[in-house]
């Protein structure tokens, strides 16, 4: 494309009303056809990357009338870097600039945008606009996923069981940034998840958060972590605290399933104001607290039992974190994650990886993604069980580091 001086600002509204104006009766499959349509007008090359559920590749959307590029690796690539990072790589080469601007939905990581085409006399003014339009191409492909399947089988490299298909539909995005704190989760396998959820809620000063693990794998396992997460979301939207939505799990788990199931999880209540902390352990594995980077304990309190097992003598877990802390829950897929034969991942190996990530200050969302790919890479593929892992930074910086 030709050497353009600048985008006038006026230009880049009237890119960004068009870009409205074209979706508004577009199908999801549509999205990156009408953005490069609109973009093309002022000189711009757009092509637009999902990540795949896996968060090892990024994988372009098609564009009609245009060969659709490679997928991307998320590991040693300038497009990756800006996924991980959450930050906008610059790539100028012959005075033209490439710009690879991540994608993101308030703070959940979709993929990144290509910019290409400018050479821009202000760079610093430049990046700011691809970045005001990569932002709303993030809430748009948010918007349109729900209504259609383009968009899907452009993240999905296999088949997605049914089990997963019923309780991915469930979840919240990954990640959840306020201007106090970052949430953010990861489940692996993703394409056979089976029986762990995760879900959060922030709302005033209250951050609440629970991860579950249902009894067995597939459907069945699917269908008893779904119909606890239901009734501990219906309770805690009606008030009800940790201890109570543990009883309302036990309730419908007892009321629909005469054949005893069990789901082992953790609720925990954060205050944002005093770093208070409340929580129950519903038979699961220990949350981690570290803290200026380093483990410092795991949260042995709250003690009752599995959900489904109703327990008159639950017990209430304290703690008082300090801003800056992190709250990592996890499944036991994580930790029990082993070859046939071979060691386990365990609890010492992930609290390791996990100083790592904070020494490198990496983002909530990438200090899971690694995680995560550690313990699949620990056990060669073999998953045997779900793992999820759920992290809560109570820190202004994490939240700015997860957003643009």
């Amino acid at each position: 494309m030709g050497r353009m001086d600048t985008i006038e600002d006026a230009e880049w509204y009237a890119v960004l009303v068009e870009v409205l104006g074209r979706v508004k009766r577009a199908q999801s499959d549509e999205l990156a056809s009408l953005v490069d349509a609109a973009t093309r007008q002022v000189g711009l090359e757009v092509i637009i990357y999902l990540a795949d559920h896996e968060q090892r590749r990024l994988r372009p959307i098609p564009v009609d009338g245009t060969p659709t590029p490679e997928p991307l690796s998320i590991s040693g690539t300038m497009a990756g870097r800006a996924y991980q990072t959450v930050r906008t790589q610059t790539v100028t080469s012959d005075g033209a600039t490439r710009l690879w601007v991540p994608m993101i939905d308030g703070s959940e990581r979709l993929g990144v945008v290509l910019l290409a085409g400018a050479t821009p006399a202000d760079p610093e003014e430049f990046q700011r606009q691809c970045e005001t339009l990569v932002g709303l191409v993030g809430h748009l492909v948010t918007v349109k996923m729900p209504y259609g399947d383009g968009l899907h089988r452009v993240r999905r490299t296999r088949p997605m069981s049914p089990a997963s298909e019923l309780l991915l539909g469930m979840l919240p995005p990954l990640t959840f940034s306020c201007r106090r704190m970052v949430v953010s989760a990861v489940l692996e396998p993703c394409y056979d998840v089976g029986g762990d959820a995760f879900d959060y809620a922030i709302d005033g000063p209250q951050a609440r958060v629970m991860v579950l693990d249902a009894m067995g794998r597939g459907m069945r396992a699917g269908i008893t972590c779904v119909a606890a997460l239901a009734a501990l979301r219906a309770s805690r939207r009606e008030g009800k605290d940790a201890p109570e939505m543990a009883s309302a799990a036990d309730g419908i788990l007892n009321e629909q399933f005469p054949d005893v199931r069990f789901v082992t999880g953790v609720l925990a209540d954060l205050n944002l104001d005093t770093g208070q902390l409340r929580y129950v352990n519903a038979g699961h594995p220990p949350p981690l607290i570290f803290r200026r980077g380093h483990a410092v304990r795991q949260l042995s309190g709250g003690r009752r039992m599995p959900l489904g097992i109703p327990d008159t003598v639950a017990e209430i877990g304290l703690e008082s974190l300090e801003p800056g802390d992190w709250l990592l829950l996890y499944t036991d897929g994580v930790v029990d994650a082993h070859q046939p034969g071979g060691e386990i991942f365990g609890v010492e190996r992930l609290v390791d990886l996990a100083e790592q990530c904070a020494a490198d200050r990496l983002p909530a969302p990438e200090t899971l993604r690694r995680l995560s790919h550690a313990v699949a890479n620990h056990q060669a593929g073999a998953a045997t069980d779900d793992a999820t892992l759920l992290v809560i930074e109570w820190s202004p910086d994490a939240a700015a580091r997860a957003v643009v």
